[in-house]
């Protein structure tokens, strides 16, 4: 089953957070897909992973644009492209339907969301009543003073 971690961002934006996420993923050899409602929102997310880090290098293609064999997938459907074992998941993005279409895939699905966004604050809550209604794995993330994620009990 795959676990569903919310993460809580109250000291940097999704945007700021997203590509050390990713990078660590990349390190470990694990495909992720990296999902948004809009493509407005993963042009900003595809120009920030080309430029946050002049020592990283995360190759990625946004669905339709490059070859979905990419390690790292922008896209705003719930398909699983590039056979990614992590998702994340922005802007009010919803995981049933990702988990629905490729069914035990994800070995982890993040549902980023930004804590000075009354809209994502309540988007985020009515997903975890419904995933939590349903059974899902979930989990409530938030980062320390110093920079790391704790798991909030």
């Amino acid at each position: 089953m795959s676990e569903i971690h919310f993460y809580h961002m109250e000291r940097r934006t999704p945007d700021q957070v997203l590509p050390a996420l990713v990078e660590q993923a990349y390190a470990a050899r694990v495909k992720v897909a990296i999902e948004a409602p809009d493509r407005n929102t993963l042009e900003r997310v595809d120009e920030r992973l080309w430029t946050f880090s002049e020592e990283s290098f995360l190759p990625h293609a946004i669905a339709g644009d490059g070859a979905p064999s990419q390690p790292i997938l922008l896209t705003t459907a719930s398909d699983n492209l590039n056979d990614a074992k992590v998702r994340f998941l922005l802007a009010g993005a919803k995981a049933e339907p990702a988990l629905i279409a490729s069914p035990g895939a994800y070995e982890r699905i993040v549902i980023l969301f930004n804590g000075a966004d009354e809209d994502e604050i309540t988007a985020a809550r009515a997903q975890w009543a419904e995933l939590k209604a349903s059974g899902r794995a979930i989990s409530y993330w938030r980062q320390t003073d110093g920079g790391a994620w704790e798991k909030a009990r």
